[in-house]
């Protein structure tokens, strides 16, 4: 069971789905994050969804949604693809350990560590160092450190239904010299087939309901493209301090959810 339900008669319910799935896709291609930072909240106050299944439906809607922002980036020709695959080998493996702790954790332990996660991003947004000069050639040791920073965003993926974006994007930024909008492009690039692995895992542990991830997942697809065309158009500046006050808004809320539930 997905521990909620979307009958094809309630059109208020569906009406709410493809809202998070707009705004979620547009925000992911904006901002080159995989949306589940805005999404898990939504799913669980918006739409009523128990804790654990919406970070796995988050995850899975990511799919497509991660999908439709990357081709935008490729248009744009701002994917850097070889260190994209070294994080990714790091992911592959910490979305597996992520999935696990997701099925092992307890529900207020989720909803407090998302709420510290989104404070810390906003923070990180608003001090984010927009001004770079681009990365250089690929060293062993840069390629260590693209695993080590794939192995965190593949546990956060997994852990909190998210795309991990939040951490790739300010570390290949302020650690590894990448242009902001080459950053986001490299993010999606790795999101997507972690959030493919993390579903396959969410999946055969029950936690995510297909349904909603694919009514979410369908209503980002084209938002999430027009935003990774207009990454390069907004400033830096208003985006991200847009999107750290929004996560400051909602981390409030789950925050004070998680700490009621016993």
């Amino acid at each position: 069971m997905c521990g909620f339900s979307m009958p094809k008669s309630d059109m208020a319910q569906l009406s709410k789905a493809i809202g998070v799935g707009v705004a979620s896709g547009g925000l992911s291609g904006l901002l080159g994050v995989g949306g589940g930072i805005l999404m898990v909240p939504c799913l669980v106050f918006l739409l009523g969804m128990e804790q654990r299944r919406a970070h796995g439906t988050s995850l899975a809607a990511m799919v497509l949604i991660s999908a439709a922002g990357l081709s935008g980036f490729i248009l744009t020709n701002s994917v850097a693809y070889a260190p994209g695959l070294f994080i990714f080998v790091g992911s592959a493996c910490g979305v597996v350990v992520g999935t696990w702790l997701l099925d092992h954790l307890e529900v207020r332990t989720l909803q407090v560590g998302l709420a510290v996660l989104m404070l810390i991003t906003a923070a990180r947004f608003l001090l984010l160092v927009a001004d770079s000069e681009g990365h250089g050639g690929l060293t062993w040791l840069q390629a260590l450190g693209y695993v080590a920073c794939g192995l965190a965003t593949g546990v956060l993926s997994g852990t909190m239904g998210v795309g991990g974006g939040i951490i790739m994007i300010p570390i290949m930024i302020l650690f590894f010299g990448f242009e902001p909008t080459i950053a986001k492009g490299t993010s999606l690039l790795v999101i997507f087939p972690t959030s493919v692995i993390g579903t396959l895992r969410n999946r055969h542990l029950g936690n995510l309901c297909p349904s909603v991830a694919w009514v979410v997942g369908m209503a980002g697809v084209a938002s999430a493209f027009v935003g990774a065309l207009g990454a390069n158009q907004l400033s830096p500046r208003l985006a991200t301090s847009l999107f750290a006050g929004l996560l400051i808004v909602a981390s409030v809320q789950m925050l004070h959810k998680g700490l009621q539930t016993r």
